[in-house]
């Protein structure tokens, strides 16, 4: 799965952002550590969603670039099948839940993709994709549970280790685990002394869960404001990925996410969104402690007004 990676890297080489790591010296000294951002905010549509989607429908033969393809997601997903798509030349259709942030479902939009909307209440998401995915023959592309997918994401992980080589931690947000898996893979295989830890919110702890028991637990819809986590649970991919090279998992309050947020906004003057902000958060809140030199990963950017404004407010 390595050499997945690697070769993704190459695919996505003038393509994805290389994207900057930035420190602060006010945190460093509050935590007593070095603390270096992988900015994923800074990638094309705000997040690091869109290496995933590049690599996997890159790896499309031509029949099935032609008939299109079909995902579902909450949000950055979304907007990085739609980009990608549209950079291709790939009709993309998406089904989002009714509850998504408005900039990212304007912003999938206004990338050409075909948006379809449910209640996430009543109905669930890939039975709606499969339904639409048989009646127009479209392939799909999961947001985290498929191999090209979590390859691309991986991606993250090695061009940290490019411009960060010696961490000893690296902290990355989990929702379904794409990102989480890929990194820790690279991570272990670049550097296998780092340690490798997964932060989840509390109140949508699924994957925390299924690594303390061993066994796929499920949270149906969790109401955190770390919205690209809310995921179900982990996928068949990604859980046993996890399970083999993650170090632990961590989860943090929803105070600590804001706090979190904020402090990337006033601070060191970035715009970052709840799930983005996890791992911050785990060493504010002391849920992993802040020893040498940790790498944070900062899954996106993509959060609207009206949220931005209530944190801030707070």
């Amino acid at each position: 799965m390595f050499e997945q990676i690697k070769s993704a890297s190459q695919r996505l080489d003038g393509f994805a952002h290389n994207t900057p790591v930035l420190t602060s010296s006010i945190l460093n000294n509050q935590l007593d550590a070095q603390i270096y951002f992988k900015c994923e905010n800074f990638q094309r549509v705000g997040a690091f969603k869109f290496r995933g989607a590049f690599n996997s429908i890159s790896l499309l033969s031509d029949s099935d670039k032609k008939n299109g393809v079909i995902a579902y997601s909450s949000g950055n997903h979304a907007q990085a099948i739609a980009c990608v798509g549209k950079l291709l030349g790939v009709a993309t259709t998406i089904v989002m839940p009714q509850n998504a942030p408005q900039l990212k479902l304007a912003a999938t939009k206004g990338y050409g993709a075909t948006v379809i909307t449910y209640d996430p209440e009543t109905q669930t998401r890939e039975v709606v994709a499969a339904e639409i995915l048989v009646e127009k023959n479209l392939t799909l592309i999961p947001p985290f549970d498929h191999h090209d997918v979590i390859a691309g994401q991986g991606t993250v992980a090695l061009d940290f280790f490019k411009q960060v080589p010696d961490l000893n931690k690296i902290l990355a947000p989990c929702g379904g685990g794409g990102l989480l898996s890929g990194t820790a893979m690279a991570t272990k295989h670049i550097q296998p002394e780092c340690q490798v830890i997964g932060i989840e919110p509390e109140l949508a702890d699924d994957a925390t869960l299924s690594f303390r028991t061993g066994k796929l637990v499920s949270k149906p819809n969790p109401q955190t404001i770390a919205d690209g986590t809310r995921t179900t649970s982990l996928g068949d991919k990604t859980f046993p990925l996890i399970q083999t090279y993650v170090d632990d998992m961590q989860t943090v309050s929803e105070e600590a996410i804001k706090q979190a947020v904020r402090f990337l906004f006033y601070t060191m003057k970035i715009v970052v969104e709840p799930s983005g902000a996890l791992g911050l958060a785990a060493l504010f809140s002391g849920a992993v402690k802040a020893e040498g030199k940790v790498g944070v990963i900062i899954s996106g950017g993509n959060i609207d007004g009206g949220t931005m404004s209530e944190i801030l407010a707070e």
